[in-house]
């Protein structure tokens, strides 16, 4: 850390350095996802395939939402160690973190080995629609075998960011994501594998991340995996939870709006008609709702991207007490993620049907319609969103884990859930529905402004020559 100047070299240089390849990373792990969404979309599953999908994909955001809590966790506790010159914690907080990740990993494939049905029907899945639900039985049984290796990577890699290898861990990243872009094709339209096609194919790509990822260990640049470190210590386990529940938070919270609204889409999707006179059904909005997420999700990942980029400038600049660097990466970092959200605003709005065709063509009007009204309503807060994820992430970074948390529940969570509930019901529609997403961008927005502004008053508040004390 010390090699990359996080307190002396200028800020725009050093985000730049960590953010882009901390961008990259972040896009071609959620094109995990989408890549498969497409490719299924444009097969013979179609509409069904990509329905099935969407009914699995939250048990794969909770993987990474533990995978995350573990690893963003561990790297912020690590960044606010070597500040502090705690050599010590910074070398227990990787090793404990490892050891914490193959623990969850494990627990997690024989949850879902075990309680597959469970699992789909609570996140909308309908065996009376058997075709669906056939395709999603297979991909989450697949999925699962390669979690622990999912898990585990995706966890390394932000100790790999704060070690000073943003690069590598991007490497990492792209090296199972090109793979799985390879091979989805191969085995759903050569082999005519279909939907387990897909899902063979994204957990070889998670098995490569993961041995790139393991061999970072042999030769770290500033922490030492040893009996030591590995050796779990209470108070540094609880550390890293705290540090890191914002980003399990933010993942559930994903996993929240998914169950719920596939659920409700369950209910209403046969009483709302279309402009053509005939009901959208489950299928069309399941799909829809789906492909509507993996794009949200590029989009979020690159402000997520931009925001851990800062994160090693200012956990280290908190624990050797220079808090002016810190104001100027929260600036600059924000103001970067305002413009990423206005970008995507502008295609979200202007360019839906273009969109949505990447993921199939053929869709009847009404899916065509549904899905206009997803990306037009539903992200139509995206420049909202972005500052959210971002403010989250900051407040994590600055080592405020409560206030970091409570945020990635507001938007998601407390406001939104009650919102889509309530209008659902009333109206029994799920368009109206949609408009959920926005009235919880305005007050999660409103929310964040006001928790970051009162912790950047904290941080000011602390003499810039007494030796910062981590938080507990």
């Amino acid at each position: 850390m010390e090699k990359l100047d996080l307190g002396k070299e200028r800020i725009p240089k050093l985000i730049k350095k960590f953010a882009i390849p901390c961008v990259i990373s972040m896009i071609v792990a959620a094109l995990y996802n989408i890549v498969d969404q497409i490719f299924i979309g444009w097969s013979d599953a179609g509409a069904f395939g990509n329905a099935a999908t969407n009914i699995v994909y939250p048990f794969t955001v909770i993987s990474l939402a533990f995978a995350l809590l573990i690893g963003d966790g561990s790297a912020a506790l690590f960044n606010l160690s070597s500040g502090a010159k705690d050599k010590e914690k910074a070398n227990k907080s990787i090793g404990n973190g490892l050891i914490f990740l193959v623990f969850i990993s494990v627990i997690l494939t024989i949850i879902g080995l075990t309680f597959s049905k469970q699992i789909l029907a609570l996140f909308g899945g309908n065996p009376n629609e058997t075709e669906c639900y056939q395709y999603a039985k297979d991909y989450l049984r697949i999925i699962c075998y390669g979690l622990p290796f999912y898990i585990i990577g995706q966890g390394l890699n932000a100790s790999i960011r704060s070690d000073g290898s943003p690069k590598y861990a991007m490497i990492a990243t792209i090296i199972g994501a090109v793979s799985n872009i390879i091979l989805d094709p191969i085995f759903i339209f050569v082999f005519k594998m279909s939907v387990k096609g897909a899902a063979i194919a994204t957990i070889i790509g998670q098995i490569l991340t993961f041995i790139v990822s393991i061999a970072y260990l042999i030769k770290p640049k500033s922490f030492k995996i040893n009996k030591e470190s590995i050796k779990l210590n209470k108070e540094i386990c609880r550390q890293i939870i705290s540090l890191g529940l914002a980003s399990l938070i933010t993942q559930l919270a994903i996993v929240v709006i998914i169950a719920v609204a596939n659920n409700l889409v369950g209910k209403y999707g046969y009483m709302t008609m279309s402009s053509t006179g005939v009901a959208y059904g489950v299928v069309t909005p399941l799909a829809v709702i789906g492909i509507c997420m993996k794009v949200f999700g590029i989009v979020v990942s690159v402000v997520i991207g931009v925001s851990l980029g800062g994160m090693p400038i200012i956990g280290y600049n908190i624990g050797a007490g220079n808090i002016k660097r810190v104001k100027e990466t929260i600036k600059y970092i924000l103001i970067s993620n305002l413009i990423i959200g206005f970008i995507a605003f502008i295609l979200f709005e202007l360019c839906p049907t273009l969109i949505i065709n990447i993921f199939g063509s053929g869709n009847s009007a009404e899916y065509l319609e549904y899905a206009k009204y997803c990306l037009n309503t539903f992200l139509g807060g995206i420049i909202l969103t972005c500052l959210i994820k971002s403010m989250s992430i900051l407040l994590q970074s600055m080592g405020s884990g409560l206030k970091s948390t409570l945020l990635a529940l507001a938007r998601d969570v407390i406001f939104f859930v009650p919102a889509i509930t309530i209008i659902a019901t009333l109206t029994h529609s799920v368009v109206t529905m949609l408009w959920s997403a926005i009235i919880a961008d305005v007050m999660a927005f409103i929310t964040g402004a006001i928790l970051l502004i009162s912790e950047i008053k904290k941080i000011e508040s602390l003499n810039s020559e007494s030796e910062y004390v981590l938080p507990k």
